[in-house]
């Protein structure tokens, strides 16, 4: 069995035992590019939880990234590899984020105002920030998402989809996505929400990254909620 996990900077081990959040801030490993630092991947909740499962791991994970990077990513693994044993487990980054292809380059762009795109893009990264719907985001996030696991539902793919900050507390359409789904229109169910009530800080107060002790946890509540809910 393989235990495929995709996300953002949660899910990438960001800042988890270093100060990097892609490969290539580390100067020896420029060559990886943004994959996830390897030092910082190992002590990830899905490394983590693949162990206890006695699984293979696959982390398609991302610093920074979109929801729509994530399904484009997890789409193509499960192209690429039909015939596994597998359980995916996919943390839902922020709403607002977007994905554009530029010159055949992805770049993920967010709410926050001070992503770099190429000089000819910095208008529309300028419009995009004006004119920001949240509520627009957030519904449109929820039907991708829902879509996506009836795609699963119709291949009989075992998932677990759980939120990392957002949530969808003010969707008005909720769906009943049975155990496949933690806490979706819960905002004390989060990713984020869930470490805080335990008790466990983030690798500072300028951080939104947890160190080792969030993600042991996390592991540890994942694990319990496959087991309970009968996934393996």
């Amino acid at each position: 069995m393989i235990l495929y996990v995709n996300g953002d900077s949660h899910t990438a081990g960001a800042e988890l035992v270093n100060s990097y959040a892609f490969a290539h801030d580390d100067p020896q490993l420029i060559h990886l590019g943004r994959l996830p630092h390897p030092e910082n991947l190992t002590y990830t909740w899905g490394k983590l939880l693949s162990l206890s499962l006695n699984a293979g791991f696959h982390c398609d994970a991302e610093s920074a990234a979109c929801n729509t990077r994530i399904l484009r990513t997890t789409r193509k693994w499960l192209k690429e590899n039909p015939n596994y044993q597998k359980i995916l487990i996919i943390q839902w980054s922020t709403w607002e984020r977007e994905e554009w292809l530029i010159n055949d380059i992805y770049y993920q762009v967010n709410g926050s105002g001070i992503d770099i795109v190429p000089a000819d893009y910095e208008q529309k990264y300028r419009e995009y920030i004006i004119n920001l719907d949240w509520q627009l985001k957030t519904q449109q996030a929820h039907d991708e998402i829902w879509a996506f696991h009836q795609e699963l539902l119709d291949q009989n793919i075992p998932h677990i989809f759980f939120n990392g900050n957002n949530d969808f507390s003010k969707i008005t359409d909720q769906k009943d996505w049975g155990y496949n789904y933690i806490g979706p229109y819960n905002p004390s169910k989060t990713y984020h929400a869930q470490l805080q009530a335990a008790g466990i800080d983030t690798i500072s107060h300028k951080s939104y990254h947890y160190g080792r002790d969030g993600h042991s946890w996390w592991c540890k509540y994942l694990l319990n909620y496959i087991i309970q809910n009968q996934f393996i």
